[in-house]
């Protein structure tokens, strides 16, 4: 069996990363909150007047080899990671206002910083987007795609996509729109085939992101969810995935307390801490906030949010710390807190010989604050990964979960949650490609 540094030297012999020539343009899906601030701050980083802070793909370093070689690099001087600069802007929204007024309307970002850029803003205009009120009851949109079948609008996305691809070098989409209601998998996604005839007979179980999904697959073009939806968690999205070679992952930006989540149940585990109850709620006023005070909507982002503890501290594994958990998510729409939301949880764990103890959580974030440079990152990351013969024809990118409320994994997989791991994961991999070893943190050759 080979070691970890025998593997790593193979890599950079067989795989060749391809260079970030040429302009990337990245289309988003919806243009409100996520997608302003993250279009927004881009050109305020290139123009100087801000930092990329969150993004771990422009202010993140990398070590190489052993602690004492000093060699840690930041990721983007270390990987060929496209420049800021070569990144062009476009996308679909189901209102017709151009970025620089659905910025204002988000919030978001405050009247100077909008300013400095708004001949930028304006210039971006969205596309009318395929939506369909039966899936996102809370909203009505009045910019929005015409077509005798749901694969009339696919074929309408996929000429999109073309005339975008014409104008720049490489493309990726990302959805950064509401939460559809909540919906299984069905027969309908079962097989590309399957699939098509699906779009070809309006079947229900086919949502608009799923349509969105399909489209950039077709044209070869990476795709990353950002919501709880079910959108390429799907056998018909990894197939087609795989034979195009398009990367994909997701779903489900975590931006603030499943963030929390995925730092503190670790630690608890890793103590062997018992925790008998975990009750979290929240309180946003953005439009995500609208849209999952409709139960429907709701009960997609609950399973997402649900599941990260389950996951985590392993209850079959510690039955005595966490079989009999109480894991509890409340979301209220509260308008006067437009997207500083606040999420606060409240732990109940407890310690030796049993006793209890609590843990108090007030997370007063802004939302898409932290989300702009998640879809920042995952963007970059989803280009790097078509660039790369070892990880284009993959499918699911694993290694970006560091990213995601529930992330996509191999069928068969449970899916890693720690933040720790997800991030020890999405470094090995950027090591491996690049051909250097990974790194374990044995450290045992310090003391030879």
């Amino acid at each position: 069996m080979s070691t970890p540094k025998d593997s790593g030297k193979t890599a950079a012999a067989e795989v060749k990363v391809q260079p970030a020539t040429g302009k990337l343009g990245v289309m988003t899906v919806g243009m409100g909150s996520v997608a302003t601030t993250l279009i927004a701050g881009v050109e305020a980083v290139r123009k100087g007047l801000a930092k990329p802070i969150g993004s771990l793909t422009q202010m993140g370093t990398i070590r190489l080899g052993k602690r004492t070689d000093g060699r840690s690099p930041l990721i983007k001087d270390f990987a060929p990671i496209a420049d800021l600069n070569d990144v062009v802007f476009t996308g679909w929204d189901i209102f017709p206002e151009n970025m620089y007024q659905a910025a204002k309307t988000a919030q978001v970002l405050d009247r100077d910083h909008l300013e400095s850029i708004k001949p930028f803003l304006e210039a971006i205009k969205p596309m009318p987007a395929v939506f369909d009120q039966y899936y996102v009851k809370r909203l009505s949109g009045t910019h929005v795609k015409q077509g005798k079948s749901k694969c009339d609008l696919a074929q309408q996305l996929r000429s999109d996509i073309q005339a975008f691809k014409a104008t720049v070098d490489r493309v990726v989409v990302i959805w950064c729109g509401s939460t559809e209601i909540f919906l299984e998998p069905s027969a309908v996604h079962q097989s590309i085939e399957a699939f098509e005839k699906g779009l070809v007979d309006n079947d229900p179980n086919i949502a608009p992101s799923q349509i969105y999904a399909y489209a950039a697959l077709k044209e070869g073009v990476p795709f990353a969810n950002g919501a709880p939806n079910l959108t390429i968690d799907l056998p018909c999205m990894q197939q087609l995935s795989k034979v195009t070679g398009a990367p994909i992952c997701g779903k489900d930006f975590k931006t603030g307390q499943t963030f929390m989540k995925t730092v503190l149940a670790p630690a608890f585990k890793a103590r062997m801490l018992g925790v008998s109850g975990w009750y979290s709620t929240n309180i946003l006023g953005n439009r995500d906030g609208e849209v999952l005070d409709d139960p429907e909507s709701f009960k997609t982002k609950e399973e997402s949010k649900l599941g990260v503890l389950d996951f985590i501290l392993q209850p079959e594994l510690y039955p005595d710390l966490y079989k009999d958990i109480y894991h509890k998510v409340r979301i209220n729409y509260y308008p006067p807190r437009g997207d500083n939301k606040e999420g606060w949880d409240n732990i109940d764990i407890f310690g030796w010989l049993g006793y209890p103890m609590q843990i108090k959580v007030d997370f007063l974030c802004r939302d898409s604050i932290l989300a702009a440079p998640i879809a920042l990152d995952l963007v970059l990351f989803l280009d790097l990964a078509q660039r790369t013969p070892e990880l284009k024809h993959l499918g699911i990118q694993e290694w970006l979960s560091f990213y995601f409320k529930s992330p996509m994994t191999a069928e068969g997989l449970y899916p890693e949650h720690d933040l720790f791991i997800q991030s020890m994961k999405l470094k090995n991999t950027l090591r491996h490609i690049m051909g250097e070893d990974l790194i374990t943190h044995l450290g045992l050759e310090y003391y030879d």
